[in-house]
């Protein structure tokens, strides 16, 4: 039997600690009428409340192929969150546009967002939560992402 690592298990605490958000993002949004939430919709859905995207640029903002863009996409106007249509500069460009019923979701995706945030920060002391946004930029491995989190806010 192999020797067990005595490594502080970052990983599994990082990844239960996604899986312990998702879960209470999922139960948050159903108790306003979104029963429906996945994984990818928070960050295409904030995306797509600036306006308007490519299938392209959705997929790029996502991090993903414009494949799996077109997904994430699909998924959204299955449930009734975004229409598509042409661009009316450029046809070959479709372009992913949110519903009122998008937009609903949207506000309340970044309503509980928020509620998560600042209970995340009342139960963590500031120099704590500087240490925690320390360590979460640094396991940024890819440039993309690390280049993303750039444009996010640190701890206040």
């Amino acid at each position: 039997m192999p020797a067990r690592s005595t490594a502080y298990p970052f990983g599994d605490l990082l990844a239960l600690a996604r899986q312990s958000w998702l879960g209470e993002m999922t139960r948050r949004l159903a108790e306003r009428g979104h029963a429906d939430y996945r994984r990818s919709d928070a960050a295409a859905i904030r995306m797509l409340r600036r306006g308007p995207q490519s299938i392209g640029a959705l997929g790029a903002g996502l991090g993903v192929s414009r494949q799996a863009g077109r997904k994430v996409a699909d998924g959204l106007e299955q449930r009734g969150y975004v229409t598509t249509e042409r661009d009316a500069r450029d046809s070959r460009q479709l372009n992913v546009v949110l519903t009122p019923a998008g937009g609903a979701f949207a506000r309340d995706v970044v309503a509980v967002i928020a509620e998560l945030n600042d209970e995340v920060a009342s139960r963590t002391a500031p120099a704590d939560l500087v240490a925690v946004d320390t360590v979460l930029r640094a396991i940024l491995f890819d440039e993309s992402a690390r280049q993303r989190a750039a444009r996010l806010p640190g701890p206040a």
